[in-house]
């Protein structure tokens, strides 16, 4: 009994030294158009994720209505802080004069604008395209009322295998930072 309880034990270390390395992917900031007029200081909160991309494997459509993992594929962070982490960094370069921070960062201030963004699906799909929609809500302090929209995007994957929809979702990220900075600017 013990000898079979070694020889499995033995199996199952040896499975695992055996499987590979997860490859880790991030999303980059990319390059936009400047918008001039927003608050000095800006906070982001944390983004929202619906719980099927709250992991830490990349997730795609496979169809209308199934989704996949991506095969050995992983978020070097969690999604939602990498994303908001990135969002951040594309509105600064898209807001010069603007500090923003995050909700979940170290930084604290009191902001002249909170950006609020709940993400409903942020994927490739079985056509070389990744899809964004996200619902976003600007709330300045003192006013009874925010400024909302839904912003739809779809951004081609030009690259190939899971670096070409990393890219792509990426570009994404920046689209949704040109809607946004233009909201924060007041356009």
């Amino acid at each position: 009994m013990m000898r079979r309880r070694h020889l499995l034990l033995g199996l199952v270390v040896a499975g695992c030294a055996s499987s590979p390395d997860p490859v880790l992917y991030r999303l980059t900031p990319v390059p936009g158009p400047e918008r001039r007029g927003a608050p000095a200081l800006i906070e982001l909160r944390q983004l929202g994720l619906p719980g099927y991309l709250d992991r830490p494997q990349l997730i795609r459509a496979a169809a209308e209505s199934r989704l996949e993992v991506v095969g050995g594929a992983r978020w070097g962070e969690p999604l939602g802080d990498l994303a908001g982490r990135v969002l951040a960094e594309d509105l600064m370069q898209r807001l010069p004069g603007s500090s923003v921070f995050t909700e979940t960062g170290t930084l604290r201030g009191e902001p002249g604008l909170t950006i609020e963004v709940q993400i409903q699906r942020f994927e490739s799909g079985p056509d070389p395209v990744v899809h964004l929609l996200a619902q976003v809500a600007l709330r300045t302090p003192g006013r009874r009322n925010s400024r909302a929209q839904v912003v739809r995007l779809e951004v081609p994957v030009s690259g190939a295998g899971t670096g070409g929809i990393v890219a792509a979702m990426s570009a994404a990220l920046g689209q949704l930072a040109d809607a946004v900075a233009g909201l924060a600017a007041g356009g």
